[in-house]
């Protein structure tokens, strides 16, 4: 659940207070009003998959950890 959901949560569900909202997340009073009244919603983009710099050499990694594994 996104830092912002939670702060609209407390706030519109549970109605607590913006004085324990701020005092619990350590975020300024003012910002969790600006929060609240416009809506801001956290964004929500796609990590494009990326490939690991080790991905060449997984065999190879692979193969020692195997034969470290069997060494006593």
């Amino acid at each position: 659940m996104g830092f912002l959901k939670v702060i609209r949560t407390w706030a519109l569900r549970d109605k607590m207070p913006i004085r324990e909202i701020a005092r619990r997340t350590g975020i300024a009073r003012n910002t969790i009003k600006k929060y609240l009244r416009e809506g801001i919603v956290e964004p929500a983009f796609q990590t494009p998959d990326r490939p690991s710099k080790l991905d060449p050499y997984a065999a190879q990694l692979t193969g020692w950890l195997v034969s470290d594994q069997r060494k006593s």
